[in-house]
């Protein structure tokens, strides 16, 4: 498969409409031609992951974090660029999904939700637009002779696209008048003369980027000299997208059970707790990584508990005085659970690749006891 093939794949998974506006994602290193017959996934990107991938014959690497944060002004042999360096000089892709994977259903924090048993858990905040980002109601008005000719070419240039069907469109008849002034070309009647013609309203739903489109399109199939068109922005009513996840437990649970459950499926050895342990939990939050001034939004919730990756000194502070008790995992180790999950999520998509999940990424932390 080429790597733009894959690429589409992967945004099925996670949409990088999805990810937050300073994020850095999509392929970021590579030739979207290229043939593509062995992946790795990883959380990170480091000279042991690339060595590995050289190892495997890697042709794209799928990490969670971006192998490019910033801009970068050089790219050397030696420091901060070197294995972006190796990357290009191996011929070896990278394509990143970060904050999309965080945002996406059945991505990172719906994992975590579901790990310590949220039950329809909702975006904390940071939010962002809907995969399917803006959509507009198509509507136009035709002889009724002509309805099929000029549905068929607004839906050909990309209309009417909804979820898992195509072709979704309305189409309800009535009475159109006009009169044809001086300089006018009528379809149907004579100049000076009001005309009652039986029309057809059709109406359908168009992506944004797709609306100049199918405006020309259904000009150019409709028989009127100047068709009538009304266009409306609809509102995005299909649920909100952004970090992390709060609601209800499907039951309430002591602390040290979901201390249980978290270090049976994410393996985590080691983590800090804020508040109170012996509690029963029956409204919890969770968010992946470091999700900054969101714990304030679960604050004023008044979760009984937050599971996170890290937090600064002043919000464990600021838990701490609103009776918040916190799980903080380390920042990896709350995402690192995902990748066996994305892993066979994307193998029912890709046929005809091989894909591995890396074994030199690890933790950059060793966790002992004093």
């Amino acid at each position: 498969m080429k790597t733009s093939d894959i690429a589409a794949k992967i945004e099925e998974v996670a949409p990088l409409r999805l990810a937050q506006g300073w994020d850095n994602v999509g392929l970021l290193i590579g030739d979207g031609g290229a043939e593509v017959k062995n992946i790795l996934l990883t959380i990170d990107i480091t000279g042991a992951v690339v060595d590995e991938a050289r190892s495997l014959k890697s042709d794209l690497i799928i990490s969670y974090h971006p192998v490019i944060w910033d801009g970068l002004k050089q790219v050397l042999t030696e420091g901060p660029s070197s294995v972006v360096y190796e990357l290009i000089r191996s011929g070896i892709g990278v394509f990143s999904i970060h904050t999309a994977l965080d945002s996406a259903v059945g991505g990172v924090n719906d994992g975590l939700a579901e790990i310590i048993g949220i039950r329809d858990g909702r975006p904390i905040g940071d939010y962002v637009k809907g995969p399917g980002g803006e959509n507009y109601k198509l509507v136009v008005f035709m002889p009724v002779e002509a309805a099929a000719k000029v549905s068929t070419a607004a839906f050909a240039a990309g209309a009417g696209v909804i979820g898992n069907y195509s072709r979704c469109g309305f189409q309800a008849e009535g009475t159109g008048t006009f009169l044809p002034l001086k300089g006018a070309r009528p379809a149907v009647g004579k100049k000076g003369t009001v005309q009652e013609v039986a029309e057809v309203r059709f109406e359908t739903i168009v992506p944004a980027e797709k609306l100049d489109d199918c405006i020309a399109a259904i000009s150019k199939a409709h028989p009127y000299e100047t068709p009538a068109f009304d266009c409306y922005k609809l509102c995005d009513s299909g649920g909100k997208f952004g970090l992390g996840r709060i609601g209800k437990l499907a039951q309430p649970l002591l602390v040290d059970q979901i201390v249980g459950r978290i270090r049976k499926r994410t393996g985590a050895q080691a983590f800090g707790v804020i508040g109170k342990e012996k509690r029963l939990v029956k409204t919890a939050a969770v968010c992946a990584g470091s999700c900054g001034r969101i714990i304030d939004t679960v604050i004023a919730a008044k979760a009984d508990l937050y599971v996170t990756g890290e937090l600064k000194h002043h919000q464990a502070l600021a838990a701490q005085e609103a009776g918040l008790t916190c799980i903080c995992l380390s920042h990896t180790v709350s995402e690192r659970f995902i990748l066996r999950k994305l892993a066979k999520r994307l193998l029912e998509k890709l046929k005809d690749v091989t894909i591995r999940i890396s074994k030199k990424d690890a933790d950059p932390f060793t966790w002992k006891s004093l």
